[in-house]
């Protein structure tokens, strides 16, 4: 289950640097806001993933 999300994420951060480097290269703030929001995103996934993967272990090891 991990690969998928990692590969996903990856992708997202490519693209994330993608459109701000688009924004750099076009002088437009619109794709670095995009970016950014891409990349907080992917940040996002990644910390509810951790959380419940320890949220899930804790609640296997209760029973």
């Amino acid at each position: 289950m991990s690969i998928p999300i990692l590969v996903f994420d990856v992708a997202l951060v490519a693209w994330s640097l993608h459109l701000m480097q688009e924004a750099v290269d076009q002088q437009e703030f619109s794709l670095m806001l995009a970016g950014i929001l891409v990349a907080m995103s992917a940040v996002a996934m990644l910390v509810v993933y951790f959380l419940m993967g320890n949220c899930l272990s804790y609640l296997i090891q209760t029973h």
